[in-house]
């Protein structure tokens, strides 16, 4: 069977002509907001790096409370290449959290989710909360010190929901506190429930995207100026492959230079030590709780703050049914609140470190 044969094989079953045709016909639009179009496909190959060096970490991995803590010690110290991989696995998740954030504020600030890409922005906000709970749930799985008490802090907060929060925080902990079930339960919610949830969302997320193009920012929709356009394929690939080789260049560098530390095993008996904080794409969370006083009337605060909380998530979810007609004056106003908020978490997040 010669080389002919053998693609005319596999095209007749894959389609493979036909998803070369879609990628040489589809254009991306090029103005000054197309770099935020890189950010996209940049969380996915980060991604990509999570499930490859996750794997390999799984090969070692122990999940038990006598053996957690001493299997990465023996994957740092004894497996070969093994404190790199290590270190890749726990910056790339730190590099595709930031990303995530980045892509979903520039969608916000360009008004990228309007009519008909509702479900496009939803879809990316829900694989948001799934990446910041790979981020919770893999923080534990050291099993040190510092991420057994960043846990109990953690799986703590949502006792203060009324009614469900107690409730919520037995689901998460496996029963009153922190133990092996929890750490049993966060291994698998990390390596099995959650991979299966993004995975979909993902196939849905670029589906809806290549159904409804790449919007154009509002105000060269709103004037009708003329768009150059370059096709996806080979163009724009190659411009993002670029983009793709800084980001795994600097990946590479950081990870080499600044790999994570394990600290001691954890003690379920032990005080937790001073200072706990929780990876930095919380500590705005993390300070805003903090901020509010014990109690507000008769009310506590903590209460008050998680309310809160999740009230402004529920709305930066329903971002595109309130902002449902961009170009008007409320339009603006969630425009200037984009900005906001960024000054906002920086703020809090600086304060947090200080």
């Amino acid at each position: 069977m010669n080389k002919l044969n053998i693609r005319k094989w596999f095209d007749d079953r894959l389609g493979i002509d036909e998803i070369s045709a879609f990628m040489t016909k589809k254009e991306i639009p090029q103005h000054k907001h197309t770099i935020w179009y890189y950010t996209g496909s940049s969380i996915l190959i980060f991604f990509v790096i999570q499930i490859l060096t996750g794997i390999l970490l799984a090969f070692y991995y122990k999940p038990t409370l006598e053996l957690a803590n001493e299997s990465v010690a023996y994957i740092v110290n004894d497996v070969p290449l093994g404190w790199i991989i290590r270190s890749i696995h726990s910056w790339a998740a730190t590099f595709m959290i930031a990303l995530v954030f980045i892509h979903l504020l520039s969608i916000w600030i360009t008004k990228a989710y309007r009519n008909p890409r509702e479900m496009t922005w939803i879809s990316g906000v829900l694989l948001l909360v799934i990446s910041l709970a790979f981020g919770f749930t893999g923080y534990l799985l050291p099993w040190d010190e510092l991420s057994l008490a960043a846990t109990k802090v953690g799986t703590d907060i949502p006792r203060s929901i009324p009614i469900v929060g107690t409730w919520v925080t037995k689901l998460l902990r496996g029963g009153e506190d922190v133990t092996v079930e929890t750490l049993s339960r966060f291994f698998t919610f990390h390596i099995c429930v959650l991979p299966i949830f993004i995975l979909m969302l993902l196939a849905l997320h670029v589906y809806l995207i290549q159904k409804h193009g790449s919007s154009l920012p509002l105000d060269i929709e709103k004037k009708n100026i003329p768009v150059k356009s370059i096709p996806f394929w080979p163009n724009f690939i190659y411009r993002e492959a670029i983009f793709w080789l800084f980001l795994l260049g600097l990946l590479l560098t950081i990870a080499s230079l600044f790999p994570h530390h394990l600290g001691s095993p954890a003690d379920l008996m032990a005080a937790a030590p001073e200072g706990v904080k929780p990876e930095w794409y919380f500590l705005f969370l993390f300070q805003t709780l903090k901020i509010f006083p014990a109690k507000i009337l008769f009310i506590h605060g903590d209460t008050i703050a998680v309310l809160l909380i999740c009230l402004m998530g529920v709305l930066f979810f329903c971002l595109p049914i309130i902002d449902n007609k961009p170009a008007e004056k409320k339009g603006k106003i969630i425009t200037y609140a984009a900005y906001v908020f960024i000054l906002y978490a920086v703020i809090m997040t600086v304060w947090s470190l200080l």
